[in-house]
Parts: C-alpha cells; structure tokens; sequence
C-alpha cells in the first residue's frame, strides 16, 4: 500500500502535529508514505524518516480575505492535478488531513481511489465555506475519521464514519517535566492560540490585567508583525504581567514553565472539535480551564482535572484561578488526575486504530 497524504498549510498548529505524529507511527511500520504539503512547518521535521517523499508547494494566508481565497484555489488546481497522477496506482489511498485540500479528494473519487479523511473541524459552526466542504467530504470520503463524539455528532452522515482521539507523540512527550510541586509555586498562566478573536486572546488579556499578582505567557501562532497589528487595531495596551510570543517550532519549554493552562475559545463563535494543548498541557501534569461545550469538554471532569467555565465569566475564571494558586492541596489533586488522564490519548494506538480502518478495507 501506498499512502498519499494531502495537508494544505503545514504549520505549527494542532493538525499537522497530529498528522506528524500518526505517520512517523505508520512510517514505523513500514508504510510508503508521499505528503503533500506546503513548506515551513511542522512536517518538514518528517524528512529524516526513511520512506516519505515530499511533493512541496508554497502557500499562507493573508489579511487580504479574496488574496486568500485565490491562493486556495490555486492549491487545489495544483493538488488535484497532482492527485490525478496516481490514477493507475492500484496500490494509493489517499488520506485527506483536514476539510480543506477538496481537490484532491474530487481526484481520488473520480480515479476509484479510497478517500479516508482525517476531519479536524466542526464546520457547522463555521462559515458557510466550510460547510460547503464538509458536505464534499461526506459525499467523496471512503471513510471519515472524527476526533470527537461531539464533532461526529453534527455530520449527516453515519455509515463509513468512527472517533479516532487525537494524540501528541512519544517525543514531545518525553520532553515535558511534570513537577506539580515546582509548578505550584510558580504561578504562572499559559494560553496558546491565535489571532482570531474567538480564540480568546483579547480575554486572556483581560484576565492579565484582573490578576496582577501572577505571571501570564501567550504563545500565539503567528508572526510579531501580525501580533503587533492586532494589539494596535484592538487598542490592547502594556499589561506589565503578560509576555506574548510569536509562532514557536517547541512549545514544550513554555508547558514547562506553566502552573496552570487556560482555552478561551469563544462557544458562541466556534466550538473546539478537540483541544490539542489541552492535551499538551495534562500530559505535562498541568490543570486546565476549558469551555463548558465541545470535543475539548469531552477531556475535563469539572473539578478533577480542570474546570469548565464560559469565556463570557472572565471573573468566575479568576476566581478558580486564585483557588488554584491559594489552595496546595487542590492543586496538586488535579495535577495528579490531568497526568493519569493524558494517558488514555496515546500516539501509537491512535495510529493503530487509523491503519485498522485502512486494513480492514483489505488493503494490506
């Protein structure tokens, strides 16, 4: 069997780690791998594992939304062109990560190819663009991997369709420190995300500036220009307490450093299918606050290892935050439950279960 994978923006976001992470497991195993992806991100780390070609193009977003929409275009012209190539391959199987390379997947239906898609999103949620693509995913997949049962919960579609959680692999792992007694004494509040509003960037901000007594770190996957601008054009003044950082290769030191990591993402704007650094940060033994609906919801017990609160109750937020920093013994029970909890969203059995699906269907 040969593997196609398509990526359209290889970065350093919560995809194409997971898609990093199940094909050096696959890889592993022998499988012949070809990706195609952009260039710049976190797959390119794959380039050292035998058994993977690149196909490389250039792409990346722009403020410029019509800028944007052309450069997608183009991307799927480009990938279904190169998709059609492997029309005599009897052996390819195309793995779609993402609702976005269309092309791709309308070249792989039409060649008889079998479409798995890897489905990140939730785009009834999203614009109507996105739902445009979720109903072609529906109609052109083989198979459709979610990675919630809340994300599966919202496709028409119910045969050919099963929850696979995403995973964060051995490596990062192995370079988190979990120290719930080193963390609590620190008192430091980290959030990882972007410059879309509904990812809560402007609240966490606020929440800063409410809890001066403690350390806050924004990890934001963008460029300083880019941060810059959106402190100017929301008029988000100095907050002595906060340090922003533009796009990191290794987030790892900053879970490191953390005592407790917050997802402010917005429910009434979107709704997280999954949670990745979530995940990142209760395998490096830290409690998280997450919103009260969604895929990343599906991970915390109120109370255990984390607390679900809406975004609008910043004050409520700051209220378990100084529980958290004030009360030891709370704080490190929910330490201990994160860590036991990471264990069960493990990188080698999510690989396992997508090779199954691809197996069953007799292909190896």
């Amino acid at each position: 069997m040969k593997l196609i994978c398509f990526h359209l923006f290889n970065d350093y976001s919560g995809s194409p780690k997971v898609l990093k992470s199940t094909l050096q497991h696959l890889l592993a195993k022998g499988v012949e791998v070809e990706l195609v992806t952009s260039r710049g991100g976190v797959l390119d780390e794959l380039e050292g594992c035998g058994n993977i070609r690149y196909r490389r193009y250039s792409y990346r977003f722009s403020k410029n939304a019509a800028l944007t929409m052309l450069r997608y275009v183009w991307a799927q012209i480009y990938t279904f062109f190169i998709a059609l190539g492997y029309a005599h391959n009897k052996e390819a199987v195309f793995y779609i990560n993402t609702i976005l390379p269309a092309g791709p997947a309308l070249a792989g239906w039409l060649t008889g190819k079998r479409v798995i898609y890897h489905y990140h999103e939730n785009a009834t949620v999203k614009s109507r663009f996105y739902r445009a693509l979720a109903w072609v995913m529906q109609r052109l997949a083989s198979e459709i991997i979610c990675v919630s049962r809340f994300q599966r919960s919202f496709l028409e579609r119910t045969d050919g369709v099963c929850v696979i959680p995403n995973a964060i692999d051995d490596a990062f792992i192995a370079r988190l420190t979990p120290n719930p007694q080193k963390a609590f004494e620190r008192q430091r509040v980290l959030m990882l995300g972007s410059l879309k509003k509904y990812k809560g960037t402007i609240e966490f901000c606020k929440l800063a500036a409410m809890l001066p007594q403690y350390s806050f770190e924004l990890v934001i996957n963008d460029t300083r220009e880019n941060i810059d601008a959106f402190w100017r054009d929301n008029n988000i003044g100095r907050i002595e307490n906060l340090a922003v950082h533009p796009r990191q290769e290794d987030v790892a030191p900053f879970y490191n450093r953390a005592s407790i990591v917050l997802n402010l993402t917005n429910k009434e704007f979107a709704i997280e299918t999954f949670g990745l650094t979530v995940l990142e940060a209760m395998s490096a033994g830290l409690p998280v606050i997450v919103p009260t609906v969604g895929g990343v919801a599906e991970m915390v017990d109120d109370g255990k290892n984390g607390f679900k609160i809406n975004i609008q109750n910043l004050s409520f937020i700051a209220e378990k935050t100084e529980k958290l920093f004030t009360n030891r013994e709370l704080y490190l029970s929910l330490c201990e439950e994160s860590l036991a909890r990471s264990k069960k969203y493990n990188s080698a059995a999510m690989a396992r279960e997508i090779l199954h699906k691809i197996r069953d269907k007799g292909n190896l």
